[in-house]
Protein backbone atom coordinates (compact mmCIF):
# COMPACT_ATOMS: atom_id res chain seq x y z
CA UNK A 1 0.00 0.00 0.00
CA UNK A 2 1.29 3.30 -0.47
CA UNK A 3 -0.61 6.61 0.64
CA UNK A 4 1.39 9.14 -1.04
CA UNK A 5 0.83 11.63 1.32
CA UNK A 6 4.23 13.72 0.72
CA UNK A 7 5.26 14.82 -2.97
CA UNK A 8 8.93 13.96 -3.53
CA UNK A 9 9.56 17.44 -4.41
CA UNK A 10 7.74 19.02 -1.42
CA UNK A 11 8.88 20.36 2.06
CA UNK A 12 5.87 17.42 3.68
CA UNK A 13 2.97 19.43 3.37
CA UNK A 14 0.96 16.97 5.65
CA UNK A 15 3.29 16.63 8.45
CA UNK A 16 3.38 19.35 11.40
CA UNK A 17 5.98 19.03 14.30
CA UNK A 18 4.92 18.75 17.97
CA UNK A 19 8.31 18.93 19.47
CA UNK A 20 11.29 16.76 18.19
CA UNK A 21 10.57 13.37 17.69
CA UNK A 22 6.32 13.80 17.80
CA UNK A 23 4.76 14.54 14.53
CA UNK A 24 1.23 14.87 13.03
CA UNK A 25 0.74 13.74 9.97
CA UNK A 26 -2.66 15.54 8.76
CA UNK A 27 -5.42 13.70 6.65
CA UNK A 28 -3.00 10.72 6.30
CA UNK A 29 -5.45 8.03 6.63
CA UNK A 30 -8.24 10.09 5.09
CA UNK A 31 -8.68 7.87 1.93
CA UNK A 32 -8.76 4.68 4.04
CA UNK A 33 -11.15 5.64 6.98
CA UNK A 34 -14.11 3.79 5.92
CA UNK A 35 -12.10 0.49 5.33
CA UNK A 36 -11.06 1.21 8.76
CA UNK A 37 -14.49 2.00 10.46
CA UNK A 38 -15.75 -1.13 8.83
CA UNK A 39 -12.42 -3.23 10.15
CA UNK A 40 -13.27 -1.80 13.55
CA UNK A 41 -16.77 -3.45 12.97
CA UNK A 42 -14.98 -6.83 12.57
CA UNK A 43 -12.88 -6.50 15.25
CA UNK A 44 -15.61 -5.58 18.04
CA UNK A 45 -17.60 -8.41 16.67
CA UNK A 46 -15.13 -10.60 18.34
CA UNK A 47 -13.93 -8.92 20.83
CA UNK A 48 -17.02 -6.18 21.73
CA UNK A 49 -16.13 -2.68 23.66
CA UNK A 50 -15.99 -2.79 27.20
CA UNK A 51 -15.72 0.29 29.79
CA UNK A 52 -12.08 -1.35 31.88
CA UNK A 53 -11.95 -0.64 35.08
CA UNK A 54 -8.99 1.05 36.71
CA UNK A 55 -6.47 0.00 39.54
CA UNK A 56 -8.24 2.29 41.47
CA UNK A 57 -11.78 1.25 40.79
CA UNK A 58 -12.51 3.70 38.22
CA UNK A 59 -14.46 3.05 35.29
CA UNK A 60 -12.72 4.65 32.28
CA UNK A 61 -14.74 6.45 30.30
CA UNK A 62 -13.79 6.07 27.04
CA UNK A 63 -15.23 2.12 25.46
CA UNK A 64 -11.80 -0.27 24.35
CA UNK A 65 -11.16 -3.32 22.94
CA UNK A 66 -8.26 -4.59 21.09
CA UNK A 67 -6.68 -6.61 18.37
CA UNK A 68 -3.61 -8.42 17.69
CA UNK A 69 -0.84 -10.58 19.05
CA UNK A 70 -1.48 -8.65 22.63
CA UNK A 71 -4.01 -6.57 24.02
CA UNK A 72 -3.83 -4.09 26.89
CA UNK A 73 -5.68 -4.45 29.89
CA UNK A 74 -6.93 -3.23 32.96
CA UNK A 75 -8.23 -3.89 36.35
CA UNK A 76 -8.04 -3.88 39.98
CA UNK A 77 -4.41 -6.41 39.37
CA UNK A 78 -3.18 -3.45 37.01
CA UNK A 79 -2.32 -2.99 33.74
CA UNK A 80 -0.81 -5.04 31.64
CA UNK A 81 -0.87 -6.92 28.13
CA UNK A 82 -2.57 -10.59 27.80
CA UNK A 83 -3.05 -12.50 24.88
CA UNK A 84 -6.43 -13.16 25.40
CA UNK A 85 -9.30 -10.80 26.07
CA UNK A 86 -10.80 -11.53 29.32
CA UNK A 87 -14.16 -10.89 28.15
CA UNK A 88 -14.61 -14.03 25.32
CA UNK A 89 -11.50 -15.95 27.20
CA UNK A 90 -10.22 -15.81 23.27
CA UNK A 91 -7.14 -15.06 21.71
CA UNK A 92 -7.94 -11.26 20.20
CA UNK A 93 -8.81 -10.74 16.84
CA UNK A 94 -6.22 -10.74 14.22
CA UNK A 95 -5.03 -7.60 13.18
CA UNK A 96 -6.25 -6.61 9.84
CA UNK A 97 -3.66 -6.69 6.91
CA UNK A 98 -4.62 -2.87 6.62
CA UNK A 99 -3.74 -1.59 9.88
CA UNK A 100 -0.59 -3.08 10.12
CA UNK A 101 0.12 -1.16 6.67
CA UNK A 102 -1.46 1.90 8.07
CA UNK A 103 0.62 1.79 11.22
CA UNK A 104 3.95 1.09 9.70
CA UNK A 105 3.73 3.42 6.43
CA UNK A 106 2.81 6.24 9.20
CA UNK A 107 5.71 5.07 11.21
CA UNK A 108 7.93 5.77 7.98
CA UNK A 109 6.51 9.18 7.23
CA UNK A 110 7.62 10.27 10.60
CA UNK A 111 11.13 8.77 10.55
CA UNK A 112 10.62 5.41 12.18
CA UNK A 113 11.53 2.91 9.48
CA UNK A 114 10.62 -1.18 9.88
CA UNK A 115 7.95 -0.55 12.45
CA UNK A 116 5.84 -3.49 12.78
CA UNK A 117 3.22 -3.44 15.78
CA UNK A 118 2.15 -6.50 17.74
CA UNK A 119 -0.87 -4.73 20.07
CA UNK A 120 -3.42 -1.91 18.56
CA UNK A 121 -6.01 -0.51 21.02
CA UNK A 122 -8.94 0.87 19.78
CA UNK A 123 -10.69 3.23 21.69
CA UNK A 124 -14.47 4.54 21.18
CA UNK A 125 -14.96 7.86 22.67
CA UNK A 126 -18.31 9.80 23.31
CA UNK A 127 -19.66 12.79 24.57
CA UNK A 128 -17.64 13.24 27.54
CA UNK A 129 -15.03 11.06 26.77
CA UNK A 130 -11.26 11.85 27.79
CA UNK A 131 -8.26 10.45 28.24
CA UNK A 132 -5.86 12.00 30.98
CA UNK A 133 -2.47 12.66 31.11
CA UNK A 134 -0.86 9.15 31.24
CA UNK A 135 2.41 7.49 30.08
CA UNK A 136 2.42 4.07 27.63
CA UNK A 137 5.25 2.27 29.71
CA UNK A 138 3.73 -1.49 30.15
CA UNK A 139 5.48 -2.33 26.74
CA UNK A 140 8.63 -4.14 26.69
CA UNK A 141 9.99 -2.55 23.55
CA UNK A 142 10.07 0.89 24.27
CA UNK A 143 12.63 1.94 21.07
CA UNK A 144 9.60 1.17 18.68
CA UNK A 145 7.14 4.29 18.52
CA UNK A 146 3.67 4.36 18.94
CA UNK A 147 1.19 5.21 15.92
CA UNK A 148 -2.55 7.09 16.76
CA UNK A 149 -5.51 7.17 14.26
CA UNK A 150 -7.92 9.62 14.73
CA UNK A 151 -11.40 8.93 13.21
CA UNK A 152 -14.64 10.32 13.50
CA UNK A 153 -15.61 13.55 15.38
CA UNK A 154 -12.54 16.12 16.05
CA UNK A 155 -10.72 16.03 19.73
CA UNK A 156 -8.31 17.78 21.29
CA UNK A 157 -4.64 15.46 22.01
CA UNK A 158 -2.04 16.65 24.16
CA UNK A 159 1.43 15.65 24.45
CA UNK A 160 3.19 16.80 27.37
CA UNK A 161 6.57 15.73 28.79
CA UNK A 162 8.69 13.14 30.93
CA UNK A 163 7.17 14.34 34.21
CA UNK A 164 3.61 14.79 34.64
CA UNK A 165 3.63 18.18 35.73
CA UNK A 166 5.12 19.36 32.60
CA UNK A 167 3.09 21.70 30.73
CA UNK A 168 1.56 19.34 27.75
CA UNK A 169 1.25 21.07 24.23
CA UNK A 170 -2.67 20.70 22.69
CA UNK A 171 -2.85 19.67 19.47
CA UNK A 172 -6.31 19.91 17.85
CA UNK A 173 -7.07 16.37 15.78
CA UNK A 174 -9.47 15.42 12.96
CA UNK A 175 -10.54 12.55 10.81
CA UNK A 176 -7.95 10.66 9.55
CA UNK A 177 -5.09 12.50 11.22
CA UNK A 178 -2.35 10.29 12.56
CA UNK A 179 0.49 11.26 15.31
CA UNK A 180 3.27 9.62 15.80
CA UNK A 181 5.94 9.65 18.48
CA UNK A 182 9.06 7.91 19.65
CA UNK A 183 12.86 7.94 20.52
CA UNK A 184 13.80 10.34 22.96
CA UNK A 185 9.83 11.24 23.42
CA UNK A 186 8.54 7.70 23.59
CA UNK A 187 7.36 7.84 27.22
CA UNK A 188 6.33 11.24 27.21
CA UNK A 189 3.17 12.08 29.25
CA UNK A 190 -0.53 12.15 26.39
CA UNK A 191 -3.71 12.39 26.52
CA UNK A 192 -7.01 13.38 24.88
CA UNK A 193 -9.53 16.62 26.37
CA UNK A 194 -13.28 15.88 26.90
CA UNK A 195 -14.75 14.97 23.51
CA UNK A 196 -17.76 17.35 22.51
CA UNK A 197 -21.21 16.91 20.86
CA UNK A 198 -20.83 16.30 17.85
CA UNK A 199 -21.79 14.52 14.63
CA UNK A 200 -20.20 12.88 11.67
CA UNK A 201 -20.68 11.25 8.16
CA UNK A 202 -19.26 8.41 9.31
CA UNK A 203 -18.94 7.42 12.95
CA UNK A 204 -21.78 9.82 14.05
CA UNK A 205 -22.03 10.77 17.78
CA UNK A 206 -18.32 8.78 17.85
CA UNK A 207 -14.63 9.49 17.60
CA UNK A 208 -12.58 6.33 17.27
CA UNK A 209 -9.10 5.84 18.20
CA UNK A 210 -6.48 3.19 17.48
CA UNK A 211 -3.28 2.96 18.79
CA UNK A 212 -0.52 0.87 17.24
CA UNK A 213 2.47 -0.20 19.82
CA UNK A 214 4.90 -2.95 19.72
CA UNK A 215 4.09 -4.58 23.24
CA UNK A 216 5.90 -7.87 23.11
Amino acid sequence: MNFDLFDDEASEPGLETIVDGAVVLRGFATGISGALLAAIDQVAAKSPFRHMETPGGHSMSAAMTCCGELGWVTDRRGYRYEARDPVTGQSWPRMPPLFLELASEAAAAAGFDDFVPDACLINRYRRGSKMGLHQDRDERDFSQPIVSVSLGLPMVFQFGGPRRGDRPVRVPLGHGDVVVWGGKVRRNYHGVLTLKAGDHPLTGACRYNLTFRKAG
